[in-house]
């Protein structure tokens, strides 16, 4: 069993920079994939970063096209906790942003994480 807790959400202008957190519960952190997924009103669910379990504190990145060079994910297993930095954000990047974990290969798809926080609001005015 993980649980999830996300923290760093806020409201910012156009251009400023974010830096959210996801706190993991367990001692298996490690093994897990974590993900970045955010959903904005009215529209479904969106992968947005993932980083892979290699082995130590090695890993594979993978991002959504929208927020490639301008958004890092980063995971320091031995605190637990996995970041999303993000930088040059847009109106359009307006959401909840969820941080997710699976047992399985990183992927973009949603329904294959089985572990879910409750989300931080990320607002970016124009």
């Amino acid at each position: 069993q993980v649980q999830l807790v996300e923290s760093g959400g806020g409201l910012v202008q156009a251009g400023d920079s974010l830096r959210l957190s996801c706190e993991a519960s367990g001692r298996t952190f490690g093994s897990y994939t974590m993900g970045w997924f955010r959903q904005a009103p009215g529209k479904e669910r969106e992968f947005v970063a993932a980083a892979s379990a290699i082995g130590g504190n090695t890993y594979y990145t993978d991002y959504a096209d929208s927020v490639k060079d301008r958004f890092t994910v980063s995971r320091d297993n031995a605190g637990n906790t996995l970041y999303l930095q993000m930088n040059g954000l847009k109106p359009d990047d307006t959401a909840v942003y969820y941080c997710a974990a699976t047992p399985g290969m990183a992927t973009f798809r949603a329904i294959a994480y089985d572990y879910w926080g409750r989300g931080t609001q990320v607002t970016v005015s124009s």
